[in-house]
């Protein structure tokens, strides 16, 4: 497996309802949401095969989360990725929810 040369970028991408993590240009990975009011509900989390063992998703988890409280949203972790992720890292605790039946069922729609 070939280590990458430069660091991995995150990048948001509105129009699709992700974000992207990407090493020299190459989409590794992504984690998938979808908005409700004020809340940022991510519901998906993946690394492509390819680049698994680098870290990646904590960094695409990390920079996303961090995202979410520069816009003054909140976070409501139904990806169980980031649901193991919240636990370890408290610094989140005051932006997230509680995953809650009336969020599944209205993230069941979203997604049809």
């Amino acid at each position: 497996m070939s280590q990458s040369s430069a660091a991995p970028v995150v990048e948001r991408i509105d129009a699709k309802n992700r974000y992207e993590i990407l090493v020299d240009g190459t989409r590794a990975g992504l984690t998938a949401y979808r908005d409700r009011g004020d809340q940022r509900v991510f519901y998906h989390t993946e690394v492509d095969d390819a680049f698994a063992g680098q870290g990646l998703a904590s960094q695409l988890v990390q920079q996303a989360l961090t995202d979410v409280r520069a816009s003054g949203k909140r976070i409501v972790p139904v990806c169980p990725y980031v649901a193991k992720f919240l636990k370890k890292h408290e610094e989140f605790a005051d932006i997230t929810d509680t995953v809650t039946p009336d969020v599944l069922r209205w993230l069941d729609t979203e997604l049809g």
